[in-house]
């Protein structure tokens, strides 16, 4: 039996090709579902950067109209600490429990931790409001974070192998949208409430809290359709060894009428409560198949690649506004008004985000089967570091003589983010892994990127301010491109090209592992 989704073998050597290649109605759909929870992920991650310098005007008035460096750097990070969180979690119960059984409560909690944060405390509490809001935000980056694994592992297992690629660059790119708008919220706020703002700063207030419960709009409109996505087909047969549940499943990818295969009706009644996944030992059958180098290989380098490539993406990323300022395209706190230094912020993020992020992101989608996600990865790494020792090297010169040229470069860092590593880290993961691991595996790698993230957070306020403000901050860039450089080689030497391979390829090696442990133990995943 065969579908579209890649399992099984079809009759005829050009039936078997377009197979591989054809995308259905359902599969779109799916793919929109978890694109539009990546919109919302990368929305509220990223709006921090626009949010804490307005809770600077308004919780700092007396100072310098400026969070100090460890509070703000705690309120970036901890969406991140709860991403790591997220990932390891929902990565685990996304294997052992089943794709179906937890997809969409991820994102219920993101609905409610975003009301809350957006709701907390009040303009005359102060660094209460900033420790509610902290907490809300740490909430905020479980759900985050447990999307990640999920919705990767329901894109890779949905899609065609030769379109795999693609659809999960697809989910991915989403991303960027995400940064776009919350950009673009902000300057549309900022437009309205202008005469507000000018009359009394404290009246950013509704600005940022408008901004930050936006983020939930995608939400709601597919929080239904998660809950009712039925079980991936690849679980089903590979996990779950489900045989009507995997024709099910296969029915559904193609959009065909389901009742001639099951007359039990809704999706929900034939999710069976297997012994496979009520008793298998998961976290030991992980360890186990992990034990041998030849796969260990593989984990070390899509945790090791995500976590350098994540040190430098949101070390600027959520710090871009703070970099704007430092070059001179956006005007200092305490030297103009408060609506004129936030607009420019904003305007500066949207201007990086549409003609850096964007592009970049669309280019892997139309690339990515033809170079494959290695090849992209690599290119991604190469120029990074490239371009990280030109703006450190010529970071004076460019500042003073030429500001338009220095926005230009980080335009270009962010389009090799996207044509790079910060897409691929994502894609490679989920599908280099067998199925009984993938979510597992995918949300560990993910976790040790939110690690880099979390490092970069919270040091490179704190860094980039040694000897003064802003006065180490070259340096800082030079480290980036010293980063980038390690994840360059080892992008080489330990990341495989998953390009036009079907996913079952990569169930041979368990497969194996299955064959060498039966003599001993239990077969994975069917104890009884």
């Amino acid at each position: 039996m065969t579908s579209s989704v890649g399992l099984g073998v079809q009759d005829g050597t050009k039936k078997n090709e377009r197979s591989k290649t054809k995308i259905t109605a359902r599969q779109i759909r799916t793919v929109l579902v978890s694109s539009t929870g990546f919109f919302m992920d990368a929305y509220d991650i990223f709006v921090i950067n626009l949010i804490v310098p307005m809770l600077g005007y308004i919780y700092y008035s007396n100072a310098s109209n400026t969070i100090p460096s460890n509070i703000s750097g705690v309120l970036k990070g901890i969406t991140n600490v709860g991403n790591l969180f997220g990932q390891l979690i929902f990565g685990f119960l996304g294997d052992s429990k089943g794709r179906k059984s937890i997809y969409g409560i991820e994102l219920l909690l993101i609905i409610v931790a975003t009301l809350c944060a957006a709701m907390a405390g009040s303009a005359a509490v102060g660094v209460g409001t900033l420790g509610f809001f902290g907490f809300w935000r740490f909430i905020l980056g479980i759900g985050i974070g447990g999307d990640y694994p999920m919705s990767a592992t329901v894109s890779s297992e949905w899609s065609s192998s030769g379109r795999r690629g693609q659809m999960l660059a697809l989910t991915f790119s989403m991303q960027g949208w995400g940064q776009f708008c919350g950009a673009l919220f902000d300057v549309i706020l900022l437009a309205i409430f202008k005469g507000a703002i000018e009359a009394d700063q404290i009246n950013l207030d509704y600005v940022w809290r408008i901004l930050m419960a936006l983020g939930i709009v995608p939400a709601v409109c597919t929080i239904y359709s998660r809950f009712h996505l039925p079980e991936s087909p690849r679980f089903a047969e590979k996990v779950l060894k489900d045989a009507k549940l995997t024709a099910l499943s296969q029915a559904y990818a193609l959009g065909v009428d389901t009742e001639g295969l099951n007359s039990m009706g809704s999706s929900e009644s034939i999710v069976p409560l297997d012994a496979s996944t009520s008793n298998r030992h998961h976290f030991r059958d992980f360890r186990l198949y992990f034990s041998k180098w030849c796969n260990l290989k593989v984990l070390i380098g899509t945790c090791s690649t995500w976590f350098l490539l994540d040190v430098a993406f949101y070390g600027l990323s959520l710090n871009q506004s703070i970099v704007l300022s430092a070059i001179g395209f956006a005007p200092d706190a305490t030297t103009t008004s408060p609506w004129e230094t936030l607009f420019k912020q904003a305007l500066g993020n949207l201007i990086i985000t549409l003609l850096g992020s964007l592009p970049g992101y669309y280019v892997t989608v139309f690339t990515i089967e033809r170079l494959g996600r290695k090849t992209i990865q690599i290119i991604g790494f190469t120029m990074e570091t490239i371009l990280f020792i030109i703006v450190a090297a010529a970071y004076y010169p460019l500042k003073q003589q030429s500001v338009g040229s220095f926005v230009f470069l980080f335009v270009l860092i962010q389009f090799f983010f996207q044509f790079g590593a910060n897409a691929t880290t994502f894609i490679i993961p989920a599908e280099v892994f067998p199925t009984r691991f993938r979510a597992t595996a995918h949300g560990l790698s993910a976790a040790c990127g939110k690690a880099g993230a979390i490092l970069a957070a919270f040091g490179f306020n704190v860094l980039v301010d040694q000897g003064g403000k802003n006065a180490f901050l070259p340096q800082t860039l030079g480290i980036f491109a010293a980063i980038q450089f390690v994840g360059l080689i080892i992008t080489i030497f330990l990341i495989p090209e998953s390009k036009g391979r079907d996913l079952d390829s990569f169930e041979d090696n368990e497969m194996e592992w299955r064959k060498d442990n039966q003599g001993n133990q239990p077969t994975v995943g069917e104890q009884q």
